[in-house]
């Protein structure tokens, strides 16, 4: 004779419970969710909060006044189109020979995804300068989702060049030279 098999189907599901979809959630939760999120965002964290964050990796690290500086010149930026936001958009930039100021967010992590960047920003001879938050950086690039890398660009007709070049000589002091 032939051996029966057992069904190779687990019990505990049957056919009714697959075939029916589950319970889509109410849109209502997602909106309760986000009001209490900006209820946290009111409480300020320092920059002393956001280096204890940072990768070990991210130096030269912008002094607290210089970041703001940053900050601002990245939301002028932003404005005149003069900026490039994220790891694939900046390197795409850069291996164009795109000129600029390139800003890396120190709290990456894996910290692997932005590695590669202060070496090919050396490689071009794009000063560059770790910024404690990617939060703030986001922000500053005038979008919700926090943003790892900007390349910002002074173009024709950016009204902001004197805060760039100064933003460019005080990164250039604090670069390591290897010449």
């Amino acid at each position: 004779g032939g051996s029966l098999r057992a069904s190779t189907r687990p019990k505990s599901l049957s056919v009714t419970a697959m075939s029916e979809p589950p319970a889509k959630k109410a849109k209502k939760d997602k909106k309760d969710k986000k009001e209490k999120d900006d209820k946290t965002v009111t409480e300020e964290i320092t920059y002393e909060q956001r280096l204890m964050a940072v990768g070990p990796i991210s130096t030269p690290m912008a002094s607290e006044k210089l970041t703001k500086k940053l900050h601002k010149l990245v939301k002028k930026a932003s404005g005149a189109k003069g900026i490039r936001r994220g790891v694939k958009e900046v390197i795409k930039a850069l291996r164009k020979n795109e000129k600029g100021l390139c800003l890396i967010a120190g709290d990456i992590s894996p910290i692997d995804v932005i590695s590669h960047v202060p070496i090919f920003c050396e490689e071009k001879e794009v000063p560059y300068i770790y910024v404690p938050s990617k939060q703030d950086l986001g922000a500053a690039a005038c979008t919700k989702r926090p943003t790892s890398v900007v390349l910002v660009q002074c173009k024709k007709g950016f009204e902001e060049k004197e805060l760039f070049d100064k933003a460019v000589e005080e990164i250039k002091k604090a670069m390591p030279s290897f010449k």
